[in-house]
């Protein structure tokens, strides 16, 4: 059975930080790109961050410098390090995984930024 679990979502403050992350089970975690993608209310989907198997990454321009993705394979995890966040980076952030025609999506996790 295919899990994605993310956890560490929360209320802070702007200017703080917060780390995500992203259990997988149930697939070869290793073969998969994952994406950290994030829903505001009224708002479409976008794609927050990328990393590939192999580690490669690629971030939104909105979140470049700021947000940090990372996988730990021995964990079978994935990360979304937040720094320096902001009231607009407030939303639902969801783990996707893909491997061909193969496509996982997380329940999401609430991260809100206010004063």
């Amino acid at each position: 059975q295919v899990q994605l679990v993310e956890s560490g979502g929360g209320l802070v403050q702007p200017g703080g930080s917060l780390r995500l992350s992203c259990a997988a089970s149930g697939f070869t975690f290793s073969s998969y790109w994952m994406y950290w993608v994030r829903q505001a209310p009224g708002k479409q989907r976008e794609l927050v961050a990328t990393i590939t198997g192999g580690g490669s990454t690629n971030y939104a321009d909105s979140v470049k410098g700021r947000f940090t993705i990372s996988r730990d394979s021995a964990k079978n995890t994935v990360y979304l390090q937040m720094n320096s966040l902001k009231p607009e980076d407030t939303a639902v952030y969801y783990c996707n995984a893909v491997y061909a025609y193969k496509n996982y999506w997380g329940q999401g996790t609430q991260v809100t930024v206010s004063s």
